[in-house]
């Protein structure tokens, strides 16, 4: 065996043991080495999403012991022997979709879903496979990534090589929350300029919608949020105006109303996964044209809407990913993050050593928290 060849490493990752806060703890693991078509990451940093949560308890199957995390930034550490366009070296961003750009879907120009490399809900590799073990015992990985370990393996068709220039805690960003957001203003409701634009919930994903909206131009975006404190992060993004959820008996959808002069919103973009919000933003949508676009990834609940808003021309949509294709459209967004067009400094409010995990699941309760930073 060549010393060049990638060995196994043991190194400290996140390890989900059940559907407990409590059952996730920072363990020694062992990574295997890439196979052919794969790279192995140093990760730089990552960050805590609230579908890394859902994941955790158990959404949508129950799967344990696994390696959670799906955003974050790493340098290759090592390649598979069928790995042309990346080296060692490269600073890269893990992605949960493909694009192969042949297959019905990537062609359609109608979904991001890739049919030839999907997004992965076994907790494996292609191969059927994990990358990941723990005292001999394999650990499931979350989509194609689990990047809530110092090491991981990931299919290089779901990396994007990234400018180094980008600090690793914006490119962990854009590996999902934010460009999620963004993506639904740009791609899936096309927000139109002069438009009017409501966002349900002013986390990493709806702060980007807000950003992807003020950068289309529109004239009224209207964020929604229970905490006051996101006020101000909206209206750094762009937001024009904000509806305290606490403030007000009125429903939102009234609320919303009465900003746009009886109207309702153009586009509205539902963010938190708060089944009962689903409705009452379908409430808030002009008649006759406006789009609800789904954002937020809701667990265990199901949606009850009202018909009139279908009936009266209302359309509601929903995305992954904001609807963005890895390779055609996700490079745009690096050049903005690149160029500083973005105001992501505002997403990142806590960091946190590996070593000190635990404390992350508490600081996402805390009323100041929009992103929190895994630093390895």
């Amino acid at each position: 065996m060549s010393e060049n060849t990638p060995q196994m490493i043991t190194c400290k990752a996140a390890v989900c043991w059940g559907p407990e806060e409590s059952d996730v703890a920072v363990e020694e693991i062992q990574v295997d080495p890439p196979k052919s078509s794969e790279i192995r990451l140093k990760m730089l940093c990552a960050s805590l999403c609230h579908t890394d949560i859902s994941f955790c308890k158990g959404f949508p199957f129950p799967l344990y012991p696994r390696v959670p995390g799906h955003e974050g930034v790493g340098i290759v550490e090592s390649v598979g022997d069928e790995v042309k366009e990346l080296k060692k070296g490269d600073m890269v961003i893990p992605t949960y979709i493909g694009e192969c750009q042949e297959c019905e879907n990537c062609t359609s120009g109608k979904t991001n879903l890739c049919l030839k490399y999907p997004i992965s809900m076994s907790g494996l590799m292609l191969d059927s496979t994990s990358r990941m073990s723990i005292k001999g015992q394999r650990l499931y990985q979350f989509f194609s990534c689990s990047t809530w370990s110092e090491y991981t393996v990931v299919n290089t068709n779901y990396v994007v090589k990234i400018d180094p220039s980008i600090s690793p805690p914006h490119a962990s960003l854009i590996s999902c929350g934010f460009s999620t957001g963004f993506g639904a203003a740009w791609k899936i409701a096309k927000v139109d300029k002069g438009s009017s634009v409501a966002v349900f919930g002013l986390g990493a994903v709806g702060l980007g919608a807000t950003e992807g909206a003020r950068i289309a131009g529109a004239d009224k975006i209207i964020g929604v949020d229970k905490n006051v404190w996101k006020k101000e992060k909206g209206e750094a993004l762009g937001m024009t105006d904000f509806i305290n959820t606490n403030d007000s008996e009125k429903p939102i959808s009234q609320l919303i109303k009465d900003l746009t002069g009886g109207l309702g919103v153009d586009y509205c973009f539902e963010c938190t996964g708060v089944a009962a919000f689903m409705d009452e933003a379908l409430l808030s949508l002009k008649m006759g044209k406006g789009i609800l676009i789904a954002v937020g990834a809701g667990y265990g609940s199901k949606v009850q809407i009202s018909p009139a808003p279908i009936l009266f021309g209302a359309t509601m949509k929903g995305g992954i990913f904001g609807g963005l294709k890895v390779k055609s459209d996700l490079p745009a967004i690096l050049d903005k993050c690149k160029n500083q067009e973005f105001h992501l400094d505002e997403l990142l409010t806590h960091e946190v050593p590996l070593a000190d995990f635990s404390k992350a699941f508490e600081l996402l309760k805390q009323p100041d928290c929009v992103k929190i930073v895994i630093k390895f």
